[in-house]
């Protein structure tokens, strides 16, 4: 996993598939261990994540970056901090993404 952002209703997940299986079952994989996890810090049971997914490929490394830009600042856009850095469910192992989205950030 490349990034992510888990939003107030939604989640954002930036993803390079290897030989583990299709965009599907990576997903699947994904809700199912977050609303294992969700469900036992809440002490409750059940779905947590509507079905399906949408998915688009990235070809290029630019694709990469703007998605990974888009990930960092949607906290930022929907209003729930000033800088990416600030909000505390999301995270990139992309290089410079924190200065980048920061810079990003005041041009909103």
């Amino acid at each position: 996993m490349l990034s992510w952002v888990l939003m107030p209703d939604h989640a954002h997940w930036l993803i390079q598939l290897g030989a583990r299986g299709t965009i599907a079952e990576v997903v699947n994989r994904l809700k199912s261990a977050s609303a294992r996890a969700a469900n036992a810090a809440r002490g409750t049971q059940g779905s947590v994540w509507a079905h399906g997914f949408h998915d688009r490929a990235m070809r290029t490394l630019r694709d990469v970056a703007i998605a990974d830009r888009y990930i960092a600042l949607n906290p930022v856009r929907a209003g729930l901090a000033i800088e990416p850095g600030q909000y505390p469910h999301w995270r990139s192992s992309l290089t410079n993404t924190h200065a980048t989205a920061e810079a990003d950030s005041r041009r909103l």
